[in-house]
């Protein structure tokens, strides 16, 4: 099928800020979807107007009765950048569509910055745990941060001074390449007394304070880095054990008797998109669990309560399996050597006496 789908990315400067090309797709339209404010921009044109819906699982039912016509979606920024068009890719074949994009969030930041944009760690915190930001928050390091909206802003400030980054300052770049842009900054430890638009982008020089908590991506945090009962593979082991492992982006880890769950949480720091599953039957360490990734930044470590290798049921496969303890237990071995994908690895530590 030939391109029937566009999506354009779009500015706060509307309409004017377009190329040629994107407004001759818009303008060639039988069908645009967009946010209730992209639409708005638009002039009166002959095309059917469509709201995008909420929930996003809701954007498959409104684009697929559209598949063969000219459609074209309007997203905010660069639509690949943390965009919507990664998302439409799961169900539209990409040799269907065009992409057009416009200056993301991050090019316009750091234009306003004057911050080279390769010397930035970018991230989103939209639609996601503010407790992303934790591995980034560096001596030194400069962060480019998409929000979900204006009460991100006193939540990230919280995170900078409970790990000793209260110096750090934070601009705060509303409604970027409008005319109701608006730039205002603040020291993380001193709350802003203003009110911020819900369309708005952190840009944070990140200062340590002496005593700072100053926790490396590289694996082997220490100890204390982590809420524990004992219960804790220790730094050099672990350290060890993460080189074995091997994260790689976008893998699953198994954590089988995860503890406090400190594999996880290294794994998951460690690379782009990694993912881990944590197998643990003590109630109180599954609290443990939590509590290490949030403060350590990895909300999307998933816990599962119960005995391994029953536990297991229904989770999908691993690219690679810690066991960490049980590997006496019946089937537990086994049922892990079983569910790990072509080419994965698995790593048992044991303890003698």
């Amino acid at each position: 099928m030939s391109k029937w789908l566009t999506i354009a990315g779009m500015g706060e400067d509307g309409w004017d800020g377009l190329s040629a090309r994107a407004r001759h797709a818009i303008e060639q339209a039988d069908a645009i979807v967009g946010s209730t404010r992209l639409l708005a921009f638009l002039p009166k044109l002959p095309a059917e107007l469509h709201e995008w819906p909420q929930p996003f699982s809701a954007v498959v039912d409104r684009i697929r009765p559209l598949r063969g016509r000219r459609t074209v979606i309007l997203a905010t920024g660069d639509p690949l950048n943390y965009g919507v068009a990664r998302k439409l890719m799961e169900f539209i074949p990409f040799a269907e569509m065009d992409i057009i994009p416009h200056l993301s969030a991050f090019a316009l930041a750091a234009a306003r910055m004057g911050w080279s944009l390769p010397d930035c760690d970018t991230l989103t915190l939209h639609g996601r745990a503010a407790a992303h930001v934790e591995p980034f928050i560096q001596p030194g390091a400069r962060l480019l941060v998409l929000t979900a909206d204006r009460t991100t802003i006193p939540e990230v400030a919280r995170r900078l001074v409970a790990r000793g980054f209260g110096k750090s300052a934070v601009t705060v770049l509303e409604n970027m390449g409008g005319p109701r842009e608006r730039l205002s900054a603040f020291i993380a430890d001193i709350p802003p007394q203003t009110e911020h638009s819900d369309l708005n982008t952190l840009a944070i020089d990140c200062v340590a304070s002496p005593g700072a908590r100053i926790f490396s991506r590289i694996a082997g945090l220490p100890d204390d880095a982590f809420v524990h009962d004992g219960q804790l593979t220790k730094r050099e082991v672990r350290a060890a054990t993460l080189a074995a492992l091997s994260p790689a982006p976008d893998q699953l880890l198994w954590d089988v008797g995860a503890g406090c769950g400190s594999i996880s949480v290294e794994w998951m720091r460690a690379a782009r998109g990694a993912e881990a599953i944590a197998f643990e039957h003590h109630p109180e360490r599954l609290g443990m669990i939590a509590a290490n990734a949030d403060a350590l930044g990895t909300p999307r470590l998933r816990a599962i309560p119960g005995e391994a290798p029953a536990s297991y049921a229904g989770q999908p496969a691993p690219d690679a399996v810690f066991i960490g303890g049980g590997i006496w237990i019946p089937g537990v071995f086994e049922q892990s050597w079983a569910a790990l994908k072509p080419g994965g690895r698995i790593v048992a530590n044991v303890v003698t006496i």
